[in-house]
């Protein structure tokens, strides 16, 4: 029976989309701001330590488990 259930919740997992929503803003997200400093020179700093910023702390978050 627990075999069963642990299948039950595996296939409940891959069809959950919930958050692919999210990722796929955050890419174009990602993309408007890369344009943006291609464009527009004097923001690219600004772009750059947003995504330092975004960087390290997906970083801490990835090393707290």
């Amino acid at each position: 029976m627990k075999k069963l259930n642990n299948m039950i919740l595996k296939l409940q997992v891959i069809k959950d989309t919930r958050g692919q929503d999210l990722i796929e803003y955050a890419l174009m997200a990602g993309f408007v701001a890369v344009a943006a400093g291609a464009i527009v020179p004097g923001v690219a700093e600004s772009i750059r330590q947003i995504f330092n910023k975004v960087s390290s702390v997906m970083g801490e978050a990835a090393t707290q488990g």
